[in-house]
């Protein structure tokens, strides 16, 4: 058993690839390729701050007042979100996740998610870390166990970084034609096209002074059903890839300028299966029936 406050660190790769995957919260805490960060994780002897390489289930972002209603039924959750009164990025961030299979170049992750106060569900949680020539593969999935539908929606909160800081100088690339607006409890009021709005970068261009923690959707996909997001280092002509298939309808790009000594020194680009606060909006809600399997896959190439 690992001393690390994340627990076991499962390390899988391929070529010059590196993944370290965490007992704790079964997620992403270093990508390595050709010697370089892929991703802004954390060190083995820290715990995951902001939400780094964090799996979301069974939400992602922001729950109102923690609250919500499904199928008749009123149910309250903790507020983990305490300044804001909101309950925030689910219930699986900091439970154990055990080794289900493993291989020098994969490993896949299971988690069962009991019933508890605000969430009397049962869930069978899955992710599959897959490297190979092209980078990195996620597939999650998530079976009811239970005898009652339930409410599901997940996403993931990988850093991308091309080890330049601040982040301004970097071209983004976002394929959305519409950003969700917020309010200062980050909770969506509406939407709007990102047309002739400083929040268009559906043409790739500098991020600037913007300051971004906005959820994008309206995703232009290309015939394999992927949308993609592309950070990249005009000077020296490097990128960082991220791609999610059409489970992932939203996508939450964050430049980090809350984070203090670590504000606009990665973009965190988070695939989500629905908005914030889909518990209580019911937007792109995922219904999963007794013995039914959601599965959803992302993924990172390098470059």
């Amino acid at each position: 058993m690992s001393d690390a406050p994340s627990g076991e660190q499962i390390e899988i790769a391929s070529g010059d690839q590196r993944v370290v995957v965490v007992e704790v919260g079964g997620g992403l805490r270093a990508y390595t390729a050709a010697g370089a960060d892929v991703l802004d994780g954390y060190a083995a002897d820290a715990m995951s701050d902001a939400g780094r390489g964090q799996l979301l289930a069974p939400w992602p972002n922001r729950l109102e007042d923690g609250s919500y209603e499904f199928d008749g039924r009123r149910h309250q959750l903790p507020l983990t979100e305490v300044p804001n009164r909101n309950a925030i990025h689910g219930l699986v961030r900091w439970s154990a996740w055990t080794v289900a299979e493993l291989r020098p170049d994969r490993v896949v992750m299971a988690h069962r998610l009991r019933p508890q106060p605000g969430y009397p569900f049962t869930l069978d949680l899955r992710a599959e870390y897959a490297l190979s020539a092209t980078g990195l593969a996620v597939r999650l999935s998530a079976a009811n166990a239970g005898d009652a539908p339930c409410p599901f929606g997940c996403g993931m909160h990988p850093y991308l970084t091309l080890g330049v800081a601040p982040v301004d100088g970097l071209e983004l690339h976002v394929p959305a034609a519409t950003v969700l607006q917020a309010n200062e409890r980050s909770l969506p009021t509406g939407s709007a096209p990102v047309a002739g709005t400083d929040f268009d970068f559906r043409a790739p261009r500098a991020i600037g002074a913007l300051r971004l923690d906005h959820c994008f959707t309206g995703l232009e996909r290309d015939a394999a059903g992927r949308a993609a997001v592309v950070l990249r280092d005009t000077s020296a002509g490097t990128t960082r890839t991220l791609w999610a298939d059409r489970a992932f309808p939203y996508l939450m790009v964050f430049s980090g300028d809350t984070l203090g000594d670590a504000a606009r020194r990665s973009v965190a680009v988070e695939p989500m299966t629905c908005p914030p606060n889909a518990f209580r909006s019911g937007a792109d809600l995922v219904r999963l029936e007794p013995g039914a399997t959601w599965t959803g896959t992302w993924g990172i190439t390098p470059g």
